[in-house]
């Protein structure tokens, strides 16, 4: 864990966390901070301070940005910049295994730093610019959680995609604009290509994010990862201790798991713990978030079940009460604040509990991309579940064709598809009309207004699903994740 000193004290040396990486995104040109699914775009003053956090104590940093520009409040802006920084768990400090950030260009330093000196710009990307890739390289996994997004029924017909169909997606992704490859499944680490495809991801110039069960993540294979260029490792838990955990995964994988999680720390790439929670753990929610303390997580996802995938097929199975739901946003509310700076906890409202939708995926075909393991591309990991939604193959089209001009990523893009009430609602551009696969799921129409909106004229078929798993008579037993058929 990064030492608890606060980055602000005058003496503290803070640096950038060995998860962040900085360089310039080609789209805009604008220095950027990518970090485990993030990134914050820095202007010319918060660019310049990163320039100095190469062990230099802050009293230094601010000496040197006054001596430039007498004329600026220059304490309290690198102040606000750096608190803003850790409360994010961007910053290590000289006790940690930092590692010096990518430089970059500085550009102009303005003539006051100013207020906004953290991630303020004027520039902003594409409307529809992909910024995420997720790469779905297999649907084989050796777990079998009753909670996978995975679809329930597999794509047939065509075989998994080769390593250079691969290479050639992940290369013009990052030329469309994408930071992020996210590296998933099914399991990841079933393809023995996966270093060569990190290596061709990060040689592009993407952040790399493995996603992974962590089963089959040897010393040799992680030390093979970080040698390619991987830049944080996502590690799914099911429970804090194994019965649980196993019964959960339905195969013995929890101890592996913690074996996986030492082998990340020792290979120095950064951590990331990944718990769905549901109603089986989620009383064990502070015995969870004190797993990921003791394997020395820098960051922490408390994912309430989303009901897709094999998810839907489990709901009364999955769903928490109210009660559990209270308790467990209370627990990591108050972890989130004890831990800050030192881990960062991400506790996510299951969209069946809230009152307005998620904007999913940052709208429909705005931000984010997935290719399934046979080639097609998707909106969203879950999009196959939408009838007739057409998604089209690489090996038929071109990435920039299929983002452009299909009808897939068309059919929602934008808000003149919307029904009423989302077409006059004021916040039609802040949530995109929440989930379209979740509608398809609830209503049959992927079109309709998403339920988990209290506006919704279909919000009782949510309603009534919630209120049959409060009290139920008995737990039904799970229909466990199965692999493709060979």
């Amino acid at each position: 864990m990064p030492s608890q000193t606060p980055p602000t004290e005058p003496t503290s040396r803070p640096r950038l966390s060995p998860r962040v990486r900085r360089q310039v995104d080609r789209v805009t040109g604008q220095p950027i901070l990518l970090f485990p699914e993030g990134v914050l775009k820095l202007n010319s003053a918060g660019n310049a301070i990163v320039d100095r956090l190469d062990g230099r104590t802050v009293d230094e940093i601010i000496a040197d940005l006054e001596a430039q520009f007498p004329a600026a409040d220059i304490r309290t802006d690198v102040i606000t910049f750096l608190k803003r920084l850790h409360y994010r768990s961007l910053l290590a400090t000289s006790s940690s295994s930092a590692m010096p950030a990518v430089q970059t260009p500085t550009g102009a330093m303005p003539t006051a730093l100013g207020r906004h000196v953290a991630l303020a710009n004027n520039t902003h990307p594409p409307t529809y610019r992909p910024m995420g890739l997720l790469a779905e390289l297999t649907y084989t996994c050796p777990l079998h959680c009753p909670y996978c997004s995975n679809p329930t029924q597999y794509p047939a017909g065509r075989s998994e995609l080769s390593t250079d169909q691969w290479r050639g997606v992940i290369k013009e992704a990052v030329d469309m604009g994408v930071l992020h490859v996210l590296f998933s499944g099914g399991e990841p680490l079933g393809r023995k290509d996966l270093a060569e495809l990190v290596a061709c991801a990060r040689e592009a110039g993407a952040y790399t994010n493995l996603i992974t069960s962590a089963v089959g993540l040897t010393e040799a294979r992680a030390t093979s990862l970080a040698a390619a260029g991987l830049d944080s490792v996502q590690i799914s838990f099911q429970a804090h201790e194994a019965t649980l955990a196993d019964d959960i995964a339905g195969t013995k994988a929890h101890e592996l798991k913690r074996t996986a999680a030492a082998v990340v720390k020792a290979a120095r790439l950064p951590l990331t713990i990944n718990v769905v929670i549901h109603r089986r753990n989620v009383d064990s929610i502070a015995e969870i978030i004190g797993l990921a303390e003791e394997m020395g997580a820098e960051r922490l996802e408390l994912a309430n079940v989303q009901f897709y995938g094999w998810a839907f097929q489990n709901q009364m199975a999955l769903l928490p009460t109210h009660e559990q739901l209270t308790r467990a946003e209370r627990i990591s509310a108050e972890a989130r604040e004890r831990l800050r700076g030192r881990m960062e906890v991400h506790y996510i409202l299951p969209d069946y509990f809230g009152d307005r939708p998620k904007p999913c995926m940052n709208g429909w075909g705005r931000r984010y991309l997935t290719v399934n393991p046979v080639g097609d591309v998707l909106p969203c990991p879950t999009a196959s579940s939408i009838p007739n939604l057409n998604a089209e193959n690489i090996r038929d089209r071109s990435l920039t064709e299929i983002w452009t001009n299909s009808q897939a990523f068309n059919r929602f893009r934008g808000t003149e598809w919307m029904p009423e009430p989302c077409q006059s609602c004021d916040l039609r551009d802040v949530d995109f009309g929440g989930c379209r696969c979740q509608s398809a799921l609830l209503t049959g129409d992927a079109a309709a207004t998403d339920p988990a909106c209290s506006l919704s004229p279909f919000r009782d078929r949510l309603t009534s699903i919630v209120d049959a798993a409060q009290t139920p008579s008995s737990m039904p037993g799970y229909v466990y994740r199965a692999n493709p058929a060979n």
